[in-house]
């Protein structure tokens, strides 16, 4: 039977990536689908083609006193919209993926008496979701164990896992790739969708630190932002490091496919994908990060041994370059990490998100009929 259903999410990556994954099953499913989001989600390329998309006004609760009474009024003005794209498009329920643009639609989903749930793709609840995870149908998780989420709601939580890019999903048929003792050894660094510019200060000076065997083998390929890339590139050529460098990596599966160790931040979209190829890591947590999640984030992975964890104030060239000698210097060891990643990947999260979403039962609309019929949002 075919249902409307309305995705809503901030406008980073972290959030629009998995409404993007379970948009595209709900699609295959036979559903409509609608986005709701700020200015930056709605133009994240290639995410939501063919998707409907809808901008909602929706304040950050920061700046003080003045700043949340502003934060309120965007927050009611963006509940009233949704209201009324609910009366003309009449969704079977309305899924939250976190972020302040995500608060309107589920606010008005509770005026509405339309289902709701909320995914949650990291370690700790966001805080959005705490903020409604009380008065929604369901709650799905991407861990085993996610912080701030309180005992008493974990009768409605499902744990499906953080759904992931198709082409990331298929390299679990792909198999780690061979690595010879004195054949090339591919690294990929990668800070996010923004870089990071502690890793292009730290990496090209750690690696440069292996012994001189070791670091004639070195293939690496390097995501920096845009300020850091000429320093970074310099440093490699400095020490004879084959490196590639860009700004944006538009063929990341590919990338991931090959490579023996990713250096990286743990956000969930990037402990995700880690674990659905299998590629074994060493992370370094955002120092900044709302509550610490990220740290959260790779403690299930570094515990099964898929990872090593540095923490950002400790992560220098001497560190990192003694974890690389540990890592790189038996192939083994380094294939074992491999599969001890692969093995706590989710590679069905998006299906059964969707199995999630289905089951909410709409009931009876209870809305009334708008005075003047209007096209329906999803024709």
């Amino acid at each position: 039977m075919t249902k409307h259903y309305v995705l809503a999410a901030g406008g980073t990556g972290g959030h629009m990536v998995p409404a993007a994954a379970l948009a595209t099953e709900l699609t295959r499913r036979g559903h409509h689908v609608a986005l709701v989001s700020d200015a930056r989600g709605v133009r994240f390329p290639g995410l939501f083609d063919g998707i409907q998309t809808h901008v909602l006004p929706a304040g950050r609760f920061a700046g003080g006193p003045l700043g949340y009474a502003k934060a309120l009024r965007e927050m009611w003005r963006g509940r009233a919209m949704a209201r009324q794209l609910y009366r003309d498009a009449r969704p079977a329920a309305v899924i939250g993926f976190g972020g302040y643009p995500a608060m309107p639609a589920l606010l008005a989903a509770f005026a509405a008496g339309i289902p709701t749930a909320v995914h949650e793709q990291n370690a700790v609840l966001g805080r959005v979701n705490r903020l409604v995870a009380r008065r929604v149908d369901a709650i799905a998780t991407s861990y085993d164990r996610t912080e701030r989420l309180p005992e008493r709601l974990m009768g409605k939580t499902h744990l499906v896992g953080n759904p992931v890019r198709e082409a990331v999903l298929a390299l679990r048929s792909r198999p780690y790739p061979l690595l010879e003792e004195d054949g090339i050894f591919r690294v990929l660094v990668t800070g996010g969708s923004q870089g990071a510019s502690i890793l292009s200060k730290v990496v090209p000076a750690g690696l440069a630190m292996l012994p001189p065997a070791f670091r004639r083998r070195l293939q690496v390929t390097h995501q920096a932002r845009i300020e850091d890339i000429d320093a970074a590139r310099a440093l490699y050529a400095e020490h004879q490091i084959a490196a590639d460098l860009a700004t944006y990596l538009p063929d990341m599966p590919e990338q991931l496919a090959w490579a023996h160790v990713v250096i990286g931040r743990a956000g969930a979209s990037t402990i995700a994908e880690l674990t659905a190829a299998g590629r074994p890591a060493i992370l370094v947590p955002l120092a900044t990060a709302t509550d610490d999640h990220q740290t959260a984030n790779a403690r299930e992975m570094t515990a099964i041994g898929g990872a090593r964890t540095i923490p950002q104030s400790r992560f220098t060239a001497v560190e990192l370059a003694k974890q690389m000698q540990k890592l790189g210097l038996d192939p083994v060891a380094l294939e074992n990490a491999a599969g001890r990643a692969r093995s706590i990947g989710r590679p069905d999260a998006v299906s059964d998100l969707a199995d999630l979403v289905e089951s909410l039962d709409a009931p009876p609309a209870r809305l009334p009929v708008p005075r003047r019929q209007q096209k329906a949002a999803f024709a």
